[in-house]
């Protein structure tokens, strides 16, 4: 038996973007418990949205963006639904 590659968990960002900070430490505090627990948790990358028209015009109001295969998370700044988003989709992903 094979096993599953966990998904890559992306955040959109920007230079400057304090919440996008915030989001990110919270995000990566949430994925080291997460494996400290012993369920699954992707790796962390970060997608600056400056470097990409279309996610400038798609994210510019809406950063920070947390996606996990497709799922997104707009306005990203809440420890609550973050964990719920996080764990959603990445227990799906095992599924």
């Amino acid at each position: 038996m094979s096993a599953t590659p966990l998904p890559d968990v992306i955040l959109y960002t920007r230079d400057g973007c304090h919440l996008c900070d915030e989001t990110r430490a919270l995000v990566q505090s949430l994925l080291e418990d997460r494996a400290a627990r012993g369920r699954p948790a992707g790796l962390l990358r970060e997608r600056d949205i400056t470097a990409n028209e279309e996610w400038e015009r798609q994210f510019f109001a809406t950063i920070p963006v947390v996606e996990v295969r497709g799922r997104r998370l707009e306005l990203a700044t809440s420890a609550g639904k973050l964990r719920r988003f996080l764990d959603e989709a990445l227990d799906a992903a095992l599924v």
